[in-house]
């Protein structure tokens, strides 16, 4: 198998081992693939003719329209909506012997689920989360990585289970199992305890007592629970 995303996954991996602060490896990978994304959109994919058909047909998601407005090609990003409209007017009309309004709403309704950059980063994902999981299984220096993460968000650690379910032998996938679980639950226990201790600072009983690891207690758990990524 190509391991087009090795040289990605290691750096990202070496980060957060000597980081913690970096957070989910994972989750950093994901940010990486949609930076990308974002900057070829606006770039040298936009006036790739195969590109605008798809553009044209997906168009862009809330959370990734905001984010390609933020980068500052506001001319980019007008070509691309200017192609976009002219192709969605076109098809929301009305035609002679179909229920009144039914083009406009098939097509809305269609649109409101699809977005360009999130299908490209999913297929993206999806190989590399296939990378990471090769990687696992063929190096034992990767293993020994793995082993030293923080931790990996909970949307994420399933996303790897899933896939070396899918692709390891029941023997390694036990391992993987095993080796995966050793990272989270750990972070999972000692979160919680910070949670608690969080809870318990608001009591009067506890106010001189000091935070400890608590004080962004909230966001570590929204972002183990969720993940760190812009969805």
């Amino acid at each position: 198998m190509e391991q087009i995303y090795t040289t990605h996954i290691n750096e990202k991996f070496d980060k957060a081992k000597a980081d913690p602060a970096c957070g989910c490896p994972v989750c950093t990978l994901y940010r990486m693939l949609e930076e990308n994304e974002l900057d070829l959109i606006l770039g040298a994919s936009m006036m790739e003719p195969d590109v605008r058909i798809k553009t044209n047909k997906l168009g862009f998601c809330d959370i990734h329209s905001k984010m390609m407005f933020t980068r500052k090609n506001r001319l980019g990003m007008a070509l691309t909506l200017e192609s976009h409209l002219d192709e969605l007017r076109k098809e929301i009309e009305d035609k002679p012997l179909l229920v009144p309004g039914y083009p406009a709403r098939a097509r809305i309704e269609e649109l409101e689920s699809t977005c360009y950059v999130c299908g490209r980063i999913d297929t993206n994902y999806t190989h590399l989360i296939d990378n990471l999981v090769y990687m696992w299984g063929a190096d034992e220096a990767f293993r020994e990585k793995f082993a030293a993460q923080p931790y990996f968000c909970l949307p994420h650690y399933r996303m790897m289970l899933n896939m070396a379910k899918a692709k390891l032998p029941k023997k390694q996938y036990n391992e993987f199992a095993k080796a995966a679980g050793d990272v989270v639950l750990p972070y999972f226990d000692s979160l919680r305890d910070d949670i608690s201790w969080f809870c318990k600072k608001f009591d009067y009983r506890f106010a001189d007592e000091p935070w400890g690891n608590s004080k962004d207690a909230v966001e570590r758990a929204m972002k183990f629970l969720r993940g760190d990524i812009h969805r």
